[in-house]
């Protein structure tokens, strides 16, 4: 994997030294990673340059840093988003990934990235996003988490995958939150119970508003869809396109039989 990107030193200016390259700022990396992979980057390189972005000092998302820094990254590269080729795959690594991880170890991610599909803007990878996750549904042979609603406009939902409930962020080139601007459209699949469990901790709020400081100073602006937890359901982020109020989820989870 990619080294980790820290603070820029000082440049050395002993004529025996070479001068040391000033870490690019944030946007260039993301452009520079855009223009340098496609649908032939080999997957150490996909996963070196999400690492770069994730550890990049100014990326805003403290757990995102620490699934990275703790080697708690699976990812995953697939071709074509929202197809059954990558759905049959996905489902395998998804139902592992849910059984086997170790809990107590740490945040921990499965990072599903497709490198054969282009996206021209926010609203196509939206309608991509939900097609996979409909796809993926359908493939899977075991229940709902019932922990969670499998409605996408309840206050509760989150996505179920073999049983394993999980928060899903979608990012990809064309997305206007520069933290979203993944070089490949990319699906990442985190624990749910591992966001439950942080927001009954004495560090949940802590850590949001450092995120959500972060973001801002970042961006010039505070994500408008972001939303504590309860008050509105998840699947309004999952895409991470700036939703109206009116919008309604383009995917449903319920009974098979009578979809």
């Amino acid at each position: 994997m990619a080294q980790s990107l820290g603070e820029s030193p000082a440049v050395s200016e002993s004529p025996d030294r070479p001068a040391l390259t000033a870490v690019p700022d944030l946007p260039e990396l993301l452009e520079d990673l855009a223009a340098s992979q496609d649908a032939g980057s080999r997957p150490e390189e996909i996963g070196d340059g999400l690492e770069a972005m994730v550890l990049h000092p100014d990326y805003p998302c403290l757990g995102a840093r620490s699934v990275f820094n703790r080697d708690r990254a699976t990812v995953v590269v697939l071709e074509g988003l929202a197809t059954h080729a990558a759905t049959t795959t996905l489902v395998s690594a998804l139902t592992e990934f849910g059984q086997g991880t170790d809990r107590a170890a740490g945040f921990a991610s499965l990072v599903a990235v497709f490198r054969a599909t282009d996206v021209a803007d926010e609203t196509e990878f939206e309608t991509l996003l939900w097609r996979q996750l409909e796809l993926l549904h359908e493939a899977d042979h075991q229940a709902w988490d019932p922990r969670v609603s499998d409605d996408p406009g309840n206050p509760h939902f989150a996505f179920s995958l073999g049983g394993t409930a999980f928060f899903v962020v979608g990012l990809h080139p064309q997305s206007s939150r520069i933290a979203r601007r993944t070089p490949l459209p990319t699906l990442v699949f985190n624990l749910h119970e591992q966001f439950e469990e942080l927001r009954g901790s004495d560090r949940f709020d802590r850590m949001r508003d450092t995120i959500r400081r972060r973001d801002t100073e970042l961006q010039g602006s505070l994500n408008p869809m972001v939303a504590d937890h309860g008050r509105s359901s998840e699947a309004r982020q999952y895409s991470g396109r700036a939703v109206p109020a009116a919008w309604e989820p383009p995917a449903s989870f319920g009974d098979k039989e009578t979809r």
